[in-house]
C-alpha cells in the first residue's frame, strides 16, 4: 500500500524525514522591518490626531459649561463664586434662591479628556470666571493648557 505526499511535503534519504513548507527567518525578518517601518511613519500622525481631539474634546467641554453658567447666571444674577465651583450646576447652593437647576443634562461634571477636574475661577482674571483645563502635562500655566478665554 502507497501513501501519497502532499506537495507541501516529501520525504528525503533512507530516514524519511518528513518537510512541511513554511517561511524562512529572513522572510519573517522581512516582514517584521516593513512593519516597522510602517509604524515609524504612520504612528506619529495617530498620535498627533489623537492629541488635537483631546484638546477639541476639552474645548467643547468647556463651551458647554460655560453655556450652562451663563443659564445660572440668568436664574440668579451671578455667577457661582469659587468656593461653590462647578458643582452649584448640579447641586443647588446654600446662598442661591432662584436655583433652577441642574445645568448639565448628565447631572455629573465631567472630567476633561485627560481624567482631571476643571479648573473653575470666580472672579477670573480674564473675564467674569476662567475654566482651564490642565491638558496632557497636568501643569497649570502650561502651553498645552485649554481655557476659557483662548478660542
Amino acid at each position: 500500500m502507497s501513501r501519497s505526499v502532499s506537495a507541501s511535503c516529501r520525504r528525503d534519504g533512507p530516514r524519511h524525514v518528513l518537510h512541511t513548507a513554511g517561511f524562512t527567518l529572513v522572510e519573517v525578518l522581512v516582514v517584521l522591518a516593513i512593519i516597522s517601518l510602517l509604524m515609524g511613519l504612520v504612528g506619529p500622525r495617530v498620535l498627533a490626531y489623537l492629541s488635537d481631539s483631546r484638546v477639541k474634546a476639552a474645548s467643547l467641554q468647556i463651551k458647554g459649561l460655560t453655556g450652562a453658567l451663563d443659564l445660572y447666571y440668568l436664574d440668579l444674577g451671578r455667577y457661582p463664586n469659587s468656593a461653590e465651583g462647578l458643582q452649584a450646576l448640579i447641586e443647588r447652593p446654600a446662598a442661591a434662591g432662584r436655583w433652577n437647576g441642574p445645568y448639565l443634562k448628565a447631572n455629573v461634571l465631567p472630567a476633561d479628556p485627560w481624567g482631571r477636574a476643571y479648573i473653575y475661577r470666580s472672579p477670573g482674571k480674564h473675564g467674569a470666571f476662567d475654566i482651564v483645563s490642565l491638558g496632557p502635562t497636568g501643569q497649570d500655566g502650561d502651553v498645552g493648557n485649554v481655557t476659557s478665554w483662548q478660542p
